[in-house]
């Protein structure tokens, strides 16, 4: 997550652990299955932080917030090159990645706006799946330097800057208002813990 992907060798992951390269390899055929398998632990533990989210959450814009929180958390050490390394290089993370974003970002995503909807927070007009799909591509978007260069650009900042669009265009005032409300807590809170 750090270093990206690419840059990360089997050496350095022998290293780090203070084991031989041999032993890795005793466990894993090769790198594309090492990627693979902690791709798979770290998108678990995501569905798992999405689910307590959802659970804790008293409404769909609480939980939105939430996630924004979330979200600006686990990217604040994120390697820009992550994504890109994964789909050029490792073929099965990758799958493992979009499988991932359709079968669990985006239903939870289409749950929540429609809770959102059915509740009034979010506007009745917009199509549900047309905007979850915007959604998942503006997350992978942000990772393309060529869109969003680095020397100009965090990642953190631009996920941010892409999410407070969508869920602004998405609610209604009544949303809007209390998504303000609820944003100024969770900010509070993640800023003095």
């Amino acid at each position: 997550m750090k270093y990206g992907l690419r840059s990360v060798s089997m050496d350095d992951i022998a290293r780090h652990l203070g084991i031989s390269k041999k032993t890795i390899y005793q466990h894993f055929a090769d790198k594309d299955e090492v990627v693979a398998t902690v791709a798979q632990v770290h998108m678990r533990q995501q569905q798992e932080q999405f689910e307590a989210i959802s659970k804790e959450a008293k409404n769909a814009v609480e939980e939105m917030a939430l996630l924004a929180v979330n979200m600006k958390e686990h990217l604040r050490n994120v390697n820009p090159s992550l994504l890109f390394d994964m789909q050029k290089y490792h073929s099965r993370a990758w799958g493992e990645w979009l499988a991932f974003k359709h079968d669990v970002i985006r239903e939870s995503l289409v749950r929540t706006m429609k809770d959102g909807v059915r509740d009034g927070y979010f506007r009745a007009d917009a199509n549900i799946a047309i905007l979850a799909t915007m959604r998942l591509e503006q997350v992978q978007m942000a990772f393309d330097h060529t869109l969003f260069p680095r020397d100009t650009y965090s990642l953190s900042e631009i996920q941010a800057q892409l999410f407070e669009h969508f869920v602004h265009g998405i609610m209604t005032d009544k949303g809007r208002a209390l998504y303000d409300n609820y944003k100024a807590k969770t900010i509070t809170e993640y800023t003095n813990p």
